[in-house]
């Protein structure tokens, strides 16, 4: 069974609160992060709250990078779904990490879209049809 995508949740505890209530540095942060793992952003949106939190996504071709914080509480939720091999989503989780000042982070890492595919064919993150490994 092969899958389509690695999606990790991520939960982040004891960060910097002013940190996590900077729409602009939030935005600018998770945009690094995307390309330090090369990959592709489509388009970014990102709205701050009142009289605290930010919400945001980057959307990027491999799939998304999405965060909610609560900056009265230190917490960010993350979500990092990326398709194919090629971007290394821990890239995004390690950079974050590091950005938001985060003290510690739970993370759960998912396989989406397991497909069963014929023995010694790989399966394309956005098939036109199978390719022969």
């Amino acid at each position: 069974m092969q899958a389509l995508g690695r999606h990790i949740l991520v939960e982040m505890y004891e960060c910097n609160e002013e940190i996590l209530n900077d729409l602009n540095f939030i935005e600018k942060s998770m945009i690094e992060a995307t390309r330090k793992a090369s990959a592709t952003i489509v388009q970014s949106t990102f709205h701050k709250f009142s009289p605290h939190g930010v919400s945001g996504v980057i959307v990027i071709a491999e799939s998304h990078v999405a965060i909610h914080t609560w900056p009265e509480y230190k917490y960010a939720a993350v979500d990092i779904f990326t398709c194919g091999e090629t971007i290394d989503p821990w890239i995004i989780f390690d950079y974050l990490k590091e950005k938001f000042e985060c003290e510690w982070a739970s993370r759960l890492e998912l396989k989406r879209g397991q497909i069963e595919v014929p023995e010694g064919i790989k399966l394309k993150h956005k098939p036109s049809n199978y390719e022969e490994i």
